[in-house]
C-alpha cells in the first residue's frame, strides 16, 4: 500500500476524526478491500457513538443502552459489504455477511442465476462449498456438482445430506437427479437402437425405446450404472405426487424391472423386490383408481404376511405414507395406532403430527390416555375443542 495514504490520514487527523474515517472508507472501497471496509464502517459508527475504535466489530465494550443502535449499524454495514461482494461475484464472501445477519435470499437469488456450464475453471468447488455445505443454495450446488463431478458423486453427497434439507428442497434435488439419469438412459438406448436398427423411427422416451425390443436386455445387458438407477428410484419417493418428473420415474422402474435379476438389487422392506414394489408405489400415487387399489393392496399384503415385528413397522411406515398421499386417512390412522403410535421423530415419522394433520385428535387422546401421557392428552383435548369452536363459528 502506498505510503501516501498513511500520510494523507495523518494530515486529515489535524482536521477531524470524521475526515480520517471518510478517507479510510473511500480508499478501502476503491481498493475493493471489502472485508476491511466492513471494519472501517463500524469504526465510523463507534466514533460517532464515542466508543473505543480498535475493535470496531466487537460488541464487548458497547454499553448495554447503545447495543441496539450499534446492532442496527452492524446489520447495515454487513448488508452493504455483502452486496459489494455480490457485484464482484464473490459469493462465499457475500454469504459470510448475509448469513451472519440472517438475510440469505439475495445470495441465493444471485447463485440461482449461475449457469453450471460456464463456471470458470477452479471456481466450481468453491461454489459447491457455499451452495451445498454452507446452505446458501443447495439446489444450485447439486446442479453444479452434477455438471462438474458427475452423477455418482452427486448421488453419494445427496444420500449423506438429504435429511438436512426441507421437503421442498429434497424434492427439487431428487427431480434434478431423476431428470439427469432419465436423459442419460434415453441417450444410451437411442444409441443402441440406432446401431441395430438404423431406419427405426426416432423416440425420446424409455417406454417407446423399449417397446418390443427384448433383445436390449439379452445376456444381462444394461445401459446405465445400475447402482445409480437404484439410488435415483429410491430418491424419487421424495417427489410430490404431482411432480412433472413422476412419469419418468415410472418408466425408470419399468426399465429396472426388465433388467437381469442380478442387477435388480433388493431394497429395505417393503422394497425387497425393488422395481416392482416401486412401480406399485408410484402408480398408486399417480395412476387411476385401479392402480391405487392395486398399489395399496400390494403393501397391505406385505404387511399381513411379514412375521418380523421390526419389518412390520417399516412396511407400516411406507403404507401409511402412501395412504395419506392418496387421501385414505382413516386407514392410515388405524395402522399408525397399531404399529407406530410410539414414534415421535420430526425427521421421519410423528404419530402426533399425523393425528393433527388428518384431524384425528380423538385417536391421539385415546393413545395418550393408554400411555398415561397427561401432557399430550391435554394438548389433544384442548386442540380438538378449539377446532370444534372454530368450525362452529
Amino acid at each position: 500500500m502506498s505510503e501516501d495514504v498513511f500520510a494523507a490520514l495523518e494530515e486529515l487527523q489535524q482536521q477531524s476524526p470524521e475526515a480520517v474515517l471518510e478517507r479510510l472508507i473511500e480508499t478501502l472501497t476503491a481498493q475493493k478491500n471489502y472485508h476491511r471496509l466492513f471494519d472501517a464502517l463500524l469504526m465510523k459508527k463507534k466514533q460517532s457513538m464515542g466508543l473505543e475504535l480498535l475493535q470496531p466489530t466487537s460488541f464487548d465494550y458497547v454499553p448495554e443502552e447503545q447495543k441496539k443502535e450499534f446492532e442496527l449499524a452492524y446489520i447495515e454495514a454487513a448488508r452493504e459489504v455483502g452486496s459489494l461482494f455480490l457485484v464482484e461475484k464473490l459469493y462465499a464472501d457475500a454469504w459470510l455477511y448475509f448469513q451472519t445477519i440472517q438475510e440469505p435470499d439475495l445470495v441465493a437469488a444471485a447463485l440461482d442465476k449461475i449457469n453450471p456450464r460456464t463456471i470458470p475453471e477452479g471456481k466450481s468447488e468453491e461454489l459447491i462449498q457455499v451452495c451445498v455445505y454452507e446452505g446458501a443454495n443447495p439446489e444450485k450446488g447439486f446442479e453444479i456438482m452434477l455438471q462438474v463431478n458427475g452423477i455418482c458423486n452427486t448421488i453419494t453427497v445427496f444420500d449423506q445430506m438429504n435429511a438436512q434439507f426441507n421437503p421442498e428442497r429434497r424434492q427439487k434435488i431428487a427431480r434434478l437427479l431423476v431428470d439427469q439419469l432419465y436423459g442419460d438412459l434415453v441417450q444410451s438406448l437411442q444409441y443402441q437402437v440406432q446401431q441395430k436398427l438404423p431406419m427405426a423411427p426416432p423416440a425420446d422416451n424409455l417406454r417407446e425405446l423399449m417397446a418390443g425390443r427384448d433383445w436390449m436386455f439379452e445376456g444381462g445387458s444394461y445401459h446405465i450404472d445400475v447402482s445409480h438407477l437404484n439410488s435415483v428410484v429410491r430418491f424419487a419417493r421424495l417427489l410430490s405426487d404431482d411432480d412433472p418428473s413422476m412419469p419418468k420415474v415410472i418408466e425408470l422402474c419399468e426399465y429396472g424391472s426388465r433388467l437381469d435379476q442380478q442387477f435388480q438389487y433388493p431394497g429395505e422392506s417393503p422394497f425387497e423386490d425393488f422395481y416392482p414394489a416401486h412401480l406399485n408405489f408410484f402408480k398408486a400415487l399417480v395412476g387411476n383408481e385401479n392402480d391405487r387399489s392395486l398399489g395399496v393392496a400390494y403393501f397391505e399384503k406385505k404387511l399381513e404376511l411379514e412375521p418380523d415385528d421390526e419389518d412390520k413397522q417399516m412396511i407400516a411406515y411406507v403404507l401409511i405414507d402412501l395412504l395419506t398421499r392418496v387421501n385414505q386417512n382413516d386407514r392410515a390412522i388405524e395402522l399408525a395406532e397399531t404399529y407406530l403410535s410410539q414414534f415421535e421423530d420430526p425427521n421421519t415419522f410423528s404419530f402426533t403430527d399425523l393425528c393433527r394433520k388428518t384431524d384425528h385428535l380423538e385417536v391421539l387422546q385415546k393413545v395418550a390416555r393408554g400411555k398415561g401421557d397427561l401432557v399430550t392428552f391435554a394438548g389433544a383435548l384442548l386442540d380438538a375443542q378449539s377446532q370444534t369452536q372454530t368450525q362452529e363459528s
